[in-house]
């Protein structure tokens, strides 16, 4: 960055803990000797070789996968290369948007990250500039610049500066090279390809100068809470977009890979120390009623069923499908898992769970029967479906879990079904993606269900990790 270096005589120890502070508040459990941790790095490394602070800083605050862009992000805010306005960006004071946009097509076609990084300070400051200066509504939106930018729209003008354009279609246009055309036409989308990710790189360059020349003004922490996004195990599962959904279920894999050595380990730990109090008490009378040598209990090598009933409906599909592939990857721990899916009728879709399924309730939407005379969530008569067709995979081993909101668009709740499917199997529980806050407003009836069964919060992945870990039979 082309800024004025950033002031040495903050108190470093300060901007240091300020900045671990700021990784806890977005999920990265960074405590005191991890913070120690750090010290020790900025000692070692010092200040002047940014990038090599970067990667000291991560090796000693950054745990686990997924938590490295919430890392950068925070990092950028609080040790920037710079800070105010930059010399490029002052010395293109007035600059016209068209000749902004063909500096970036030029840089684009040359593949120049510096350059780019450049273009970015630049417009930021040309064209993202909100709210009145010295107020605390001041502030640059990354999200102005690139509307008014359109980096996406310059695609063809790139590919015709690179001596591109309409390579494609010369080769279709030779009778007896259809050959080179498809070869042509694999190149071009390569080309089309390679510019997609510059642009999305110069993206993120706009998104962080916008956010690090905001922060100067509303300061770190309030950009750190509002700008800087969670780790994908704190997403929320009922407002995460199309694009973090994909996100989430790139991670089912690793997650389950993981979950499944803490359910190993507690099965193991459960077979070995669990004591039979009824025996132990008995063999205690032969010492004064003093349980000298205590009785384990004979290990059950069984593993538990799974039963889960999946509400597929609106926003709580997402939230759903997670569930139901970090279920299926995870199906070797147990002996048995049946996965059925419900709007307002219940249909069985074991089958149709694949890993590799992008658009899971689309996929059960249309080859499932799982919608009656209308399409709105009726758990009710879901669970009344259940009760009366699928009953039978339901036993002394079987642990369900209902995963829903509790909105019942104010039909019968049936409590009883529910209650009745409770009573016969091992354990019950309802996972609710919705904040415990919510639980009976409106139409939620989950206050009453939680009353009939036990339900869990799971908004995010990092509860229903804690969920499967720690609470589900094993």
């Amino acid at each position: 960055m082309s800024a004025q270096p950033a002031e040495d005589d903050e108190d470093l120890t300060a901007r240091l803990v300020a900045f671990v502070g700021a990784l806890r508040s977005k999920g990265i459990p960074a405590g005191t000797s991890e913070t120690v941790d750090a010290a020790a790095v900025i000692d070692v490394l010092g200040l002047h070789d940014r990038d090599l602070l970067r990667e000291g800083l991560a090796s000693a605050l950054v745990r686990r996968g997924g938590q490295r862009d919430v890392f950068d992000m925070t990092f950028d805010l609080f040790f920037p290369a710079g800070v105010g306005v930059s010399e490029a960006a002052m010395d293109a004071a007035g600059m016209e948007l068209d000749d902004l946009r063909d500096l970036l097509a030029m840089a684009l076609a040359d593949g120049d990250l510096r350059t780019l990084e450049q273009i970015a300070e630049l417009a930021v400051d040309l064209l993202g500039e909100v709210g009145v200066r010295d107020t605390n509504t001041a502030g640059w939106s990354a999200y102005q610049t690139l509307e008014r930018l359109r980096p996406q729209t310059l695609i063809a003008q790139v590919l015709e500066q690179r001596g591109q354009g309409g390579a494609g279609g010369q080769g279709q246009g030779q009778g007896s090279g259809q050959g080179q055309g498809g070869s042509d036409q694999f190149t071009d989308r390569l080309e089309r390809d390679e510019l997609r990710q510059s642009i999305e790189r110069f993206r993120q360059m706009v998104q962080a100068e916008a956010r690090r020349r905001t922060a100067e003004v509303r300061g770190r922490e309030v950009v750190t809470r509002h700008a800087v996004r969670p780790g994908n195990d704190r997403i929320d599962f009922l407002s995460a977009n199309r694009q973090q959904l994909e996100e989430l279920r790139r991670t089912v894999q690793p997650l389950a890979r993981r979950l499944a050595t803490r359910l190993a380990a507690r099965r193991r730990k459960n077979r070995r120390d669990r004591i039979d109090i009824r025996r132990t008490l008995r063999r205690s009378m032969g010492t004064g009623g003093i349980p000298i040598k205590p009785v384990y209990a004979k290990p059950n090598p069984a593993r538990p069923e799974l039963v889960l009933l999946c509400d597929v409906s609106g926003s709580v599909a997402g939230f759903s499908g997670f569930t139901m592939h970090l279920v299926q990857a995870l199906s070797s721990q147990f002996s048995k898992v049946r996965v059925f899916a419900f709007v307002n009728a219940m249909d069985e879709v074991t089958d149709l769970v694949d890993l590799e399924e992008t658009d899971l309730a689309g996929r059960i939407g249309r080859e499932a029967h799982i919608t009656k005379w209308h399409t709105s969530s009726d758990y009710g008569e879901a669970f009344a479906d259940f009760a009366e067709l699928f009953m039978d995979s339901v036993g002394p081993r079987t642990c369900v879990l209902v995963l829903g909101d509790g909105r019942n668009n104010n039909q019968d709740p049936n409590f009883s079904a529910l209650h009745e499917i409770s009573q016969r199997s091992r354990r019950t529980f309802w996972l609710n993606p919705e904040h415990s806050t919510r639980w009976g407003l409106g139409d939620s009836v989950a206050s009453e269900y939680a009353e009939v069964v036990e339900m869990h919060e799971c908004c995010n992945v990092e509860q229903l990790t804690r969920f499967v870990s720690r609470l589900l039979p094993v």
